[in-house]
C-alpha cells in the first residue's frame, strides 16, 4: 500500500459520516435549523423565513451565510438525523431562494457587474472577460497577504487555524463545480470534466484532492470530519463556499461559476507554492504538503483548459453570458479579499481568525464569536 493509500484508509473512516447540523448565529439559521431538526417535512415549515427577514440581514453576515450554507448543504451529504426530504421541501426552497437573492444582490452590487441576459452579445465594460482574468495575474510589488505571511512569518497555530478554515471548502472540493457540467455543451463540457477528473483523482481514490485534504488536517493534528470546523468558520469563509453552490445549482449562473472556477484556478498555483514552503517551514510531514504539490502544475495547466477551452467555448456559443463570467471572477476576488482582510486584521492583533479557537492559540485570545445573537 502506498503512502497516499494508507492515509486515505486512516481517514475514510472519519469523514464518511455526514456532520450534525451546526449550532444556529441567529434567527435566520435557528428557524432553518429547529425545522431541519423537527423531523421530516414539513414539520416546523410554517416558521421558516420568508423574503422580508432575508432582506433585512447582512447578506455577508454570520447568520444568513449559515442558513445558506445549511440549506444547501442539503444538496451535498446532508447531515446526521435530518431527513433526506428536506432537500426538496418547497418550503425550504422557497426560504433558499430569499437568501439567495440577498446574497446575490450584495454580489452584483459590490462587483459592480450587470446581469447577463444570455442571448446575444455584450460588448461593456462588464463584460471584458479577458481584462477581469488578467488582473488576477498581477501581484502588487511587496504583497503580503495570508499565504505570504504563513510562507515567512507566521506561527504555526495561524498555519493549523488556515487549514482548518479551509476544510470547510477543501473535503468537497470540486464538488460545486460538477452542477455546472450537464449546463455545457461539446468542447466546453469536455473540458471542464477533463478538470474535474483531476480534481477527483484520476480514477485513483487516494489522489482526490478531498482526501489529500484530509490527510493534511490528519497531519498537522486537526480533525478530518467533513464539516468539522463550520461552527468554526466565521462568516467570511463561509460565503467563498456558498457563493460556489449558488453559482453551480443554478443553470441561470452557469457562467458565472465557470468564472469563479477560472479564477481559483488561476490563483491556486503561486498561493500554492507559498503554502507548501509555510508547511515545510513549520516542520509539517509530507501528507501535508503534498496536497499542495500536487496543485502547483496541475492548476497551472488547468488555468490554461478553463480559460481557452471552457470559457472560450462557453462564450463562442453564448456570447451573452460574458457579463456573468465576470461576475463569477470579481465575486471570488471579493470574498477571497474580505476572508484575506479578516484573517490578516486578526493575526495581526494577536487573536484567532476562528470562532473557535484551537487549542494552541494564544492563551487569554478571545474568540471571534460569542452568544448565538452576537455573532451576525
Amino acid at each position: 500500500m502506498t503512502a497516499p493509500q494508507a492515509t486515505a484508509a486512516r481517514t475514510t473512516a472519519a469523514t464518511d459520516a455526514p456532520p450534525a447540523p451546526p449550532p444556529p448565529r441567529g434567527p435566520l439559521s435557528r428557524a432553518v435549523t429547529q425545522a431541519l431538526r423537527a423531523g421530516p417535512p414539513p414539520g416546523d415549515a410554517g416558521r421558516l423565513p420568508g423574503p422580508a427577514a432575508a432582506a433585512a440581514a447582512d447578506p455577508y453576515g454570520d447568520d444568513l451565510q449559515l442558513a445558506l450554507h445549511t440549506c444547501y448543504e442539503l444538496h451535498y451529504q446532508g447531515f446526521a438525523g435530518v431527513h433526506p426530504d428536506w432537500e426538496w421541501d418547497p418550503a425550504l426552497l422557497r426560504t433558499r431562494a430569499a437568501l439567495e437573492n440577498a446574497f446575490l444582490t450584495a454580489l452584483r452590487r459590490d462587483t459592480a457587474t450587470a446581469t447577463a441576459t444570455g442571448t446575444g452579445p455584450d460588448t461593456g465594460p462588464d463584460s471584458d472577460v479577458d481584462a477581469a482574468l488578467d488582473e488576477l495575474l498581477v501581484e502588487p510589488v511587496g504583497a503580503g497577504g495570508v499565504t505570504h505571511h504563513l510562507r515567512d512569518d507566521a506561527p504555526a497555530w495561524q498555519l493549523r487555524e488556515h487549514a482548518a478554515l479551509r476544510s470547510v471548502y477543501h473535503l468537497k472540493e470540486a464538488d460545486p463545480h460538477a452542477w455546472v457540467i450537464p449546463r455545457l455543451r461539446g468542447r466546453a463540457k469536455t473540458a471542464l470534466v477533463a478538470v474535474e477528473n483531476d480534481e477527483f483523482g484520476g480514477g485513483r481514490p487516494e489522489m482526490t484532492h478531498q482526501g489529500l485534504y484530509a490527510a493534511l488536517l490528519d497531519d498537522l493534528g486537526l480533525d478530518p470530519s467533513y464539516g468539522a470546523y463550520v461552527d468554526a468558520a466565521p462568516p467570511q469563509m463561509l460565503a467563498t463556499v456558498t457563493m460556489m453552490s449558488l453559482f453551480g445549482l443554478h443553470r441561470s449562473l452557469r457562467g458565472a461559476l465557470v468564472g469563479h472556477f477560472a479564477a481559483a484556478e488561476i490563483t491556486t498555483a503561486p498561493s500554492a507554492r507559498r503554502m507548501a514552503a509555510a508547511l515545510r517551514r513549520l516542520g509539517a510531514g509530507p501528507r501535508a504538503v503534498l496536497f499542495y504539490t500536487e496543485h502547483i502544475e496541475a492548476d497551472a495547466v488547468h488555468e490554461q483548459v478553463l480559460r481557452h477551452d471552457v470559457i472560450g467555448a462557453l462564450l463562442a456559443a453564448e456570447p451573452g453570458l460574458a457579463a456573468d463570467v465576470v461576475l463569477g471572477v470579481r465575486a471570488t476576488g471579493l470574498l477571497e479579499d474580505r476572508l484575506a482582510g479578516h484573517l490578516m486584521a486578526r493575526w495581526r492583533a494577536g487573536r484567532p481568525a476562528l470562532r473557535r479557537p484551537l487549542p494552541d492559540a494564544p492563551p487569554g485570545s478571545p474568540s471571534a464569536g460569542g452568544g448565538e445573537e452576537d455573532r451576525r
